[in-house]
This record gives structure tokens, sequence and C-alpha cells, in this order.
């Protein structure tokens, strides 16, 4: 039974009430990003899934984090590769929250899994200096020691890191052919299919996204802004390309929520699983 609900947590929303709400980083504005706590609380607040950051620490551990910088969050200064596993266990990810919290230091993905091993996980690579083939590989790993392949999928922003995982692991369709795909839809209504062929398609973009269009004359170009913004038209167009599953990033607010389930979509990404709840009807 346990088996059956992580599936279909991580295939569709189409049988729930409305999208998967899914706790962005545990919840930034909750608790302390990607730690413990955050986790923790974000699923006390009916959330249904958990996107999380992970980096690579110096001896090649995956660790939840997301700033290039560890001031950006801790007393200490550097990249998570200057840095082993061990020390960066020292260090509290929650020193620059507005009040102390216990159990803030920077978890394993390892752990994290093992703490919640029915919980469906979104795991981001934000891993500025990592090696994609090594990143693939200790995801690999740690997927594999916690039994956890069927019940997370990997994005990232950089094509790269999706591009060096290995075959087993589930993963979204690539940023930018997700942007691009998106961008002709909204500016040209032009429908385009996808370029590799899978057997589920995974989309994960803002619900608006601001952009420039750059437009080329014959004595220049010009830059203009725009906002790709996801609706009927896209959303059927995405639907009609084979076995497809959008989830929308940076919905804030109870209208935005309203819009993902009017258009059917199969997550959102929410900062406060503790606001995020109240729309849910």
């Amino acid at each position: 039974m346990k088996k059956m609900i992580i599936a279909a947590l991580l295939t569709s929303s189409s049988a729930l009430a409305g999208p998967q709400l899914i706790a962005h980083r545990g919840g930034t504005t909750d608790a302390p990003e990607n730690t413990l706590p955050a986790i923790g609380l974000a699923l006390k607040n009916q959330a249904q899934a958990v996107w999380i950051t992970v980096q690579l620490s110096r001896d090649n551990v995956p660790v939840l984090y997301r700033p290039s910088d560890l001031s950006a969050l801790t007393a200490a200064k550097g990249k998570i590769s200057d840095y082993s596993q061990a020390e960066l266990a020292t260090f509290d990810a929650g020193a620059k929250w507005k009040e102390k919290l216990d159990g803030t230091t920077i978890p394993t993905l390892q752990a994290v899994l093992e703490r919640w091993p029915e919980v469906p996980f979104y795991i981001d690579i934000k891993s500025p200096d990592a090696d994609p083939n090594e990143m693939g590989k200790r995801l690999h790993q740690v997927l594999n020691n916690t039994h956890s392949l069927k019940r997370v999928r990997v994005y990232s922003t950089e094509d790269r890191y999706l591009d060096a995982l290995p075959a087993e692991i589930p993963r979204f369709v690539t940023r930018s052919e997700t942007r691009t795909r998106l961008a002709n839809i909204s500016l040209s209504h032009l429908c385009q299919p996808p370029e590799k062929q899978m057997d589920d398609y995974w989309y994960a973009l803002e619900l608006n996204r601001k952009v420039e269009v750059v437009e080329k004359f014959t004595l220049g170009e010009g830059v203009s802004p725009a906002t790709l913004t996801w609706d009927k038209e896209a959303m059927d167009c995405f639907r009609s390309q084979g076995n497809a599953h959008v989830i929308f990033i940076g919905v804030k607010s109870a209208q935005d929520y309203q819009k993902a389930v009017e258009l059917k979509a199969d997550g959102v990404m929410v900062d406060s699983p503790a606001e995020a709840k109240k729309w849910v009807k």
C-alpha cells in the first residue's frame, strides 16, 4: 500500500483533489532551507513532496545546500566543495535564521532519504563546480543504497548534470528545452515536440517567467521584456506530446494555486507549506 501511494505521488496528481503540494527547499519561508527541521515541518504542514538542493562536498558526498558560498547561510566562508562532509556537518545552516533552532546543520542526502523513507523528493543539482559524471555517480550510489530510485526525480538548471545522469535515475526535461518550448507557445503559438523520446516527460518552470526577447534587425537588434505564462494553450500543447507532467515553480498565493488547479498542473512548488495548506480545499 505504501509503495502504491509513493508511485501515485510521483506520476500524476489527477487522482488527487489538486496539484501535489511541494515544499521548496523544505519551505524556505517557514524554516532554514534544506535542513532536517524544515523538511519535518513541511511534512507536518501537509506537504506531499519535498524539493531539495544538492551539492558535492570535497570528498564527493551529496549534501543539502543551495547558495554558492557558505557565508550566505552559515558562519563559515567558501564553497561546499572546499570542505569534507564531516566538516560541513558542523556548520549551522540556520545561523542567520530569525530564531535559533536545533538540528539545522548541513545534512547528507543519504541521511534525509533514510529519515523519510516514504516521502517523494525532487533533487535539484546546484553544485557549480562539481564534475557532472561524478555527481551522477554519487547520486546513483545514494539512491541505490536507500532504495529511493522510485520516489525521486532529478532537476537542474544546467543541462550537463541531467545529461550525465545514469539511465536508471528519473529526471526532468531540461530547463532550457522547457523554457524554449513554452516561449514558442506563448510568443508564437507554435507547439513543438520534445527533443528526446522518453516514457514520461516531466517539466518544471516558473508559473510566470520574465524573459528578454531579442529581435534581429538589418541595422542591429532590439531587446524587449516579456513574460512566459502557463495557460490552457501551453498545457494542451505539452499534454499532447506524450505522457507529460507539469510542475509550477513559484506559486505564492491562493490565486496562483487556483490557476494551477484550473490548468490541472501536477504539482506546485511553494515556499511556505504552512500558508499553502490554507489554499487546499
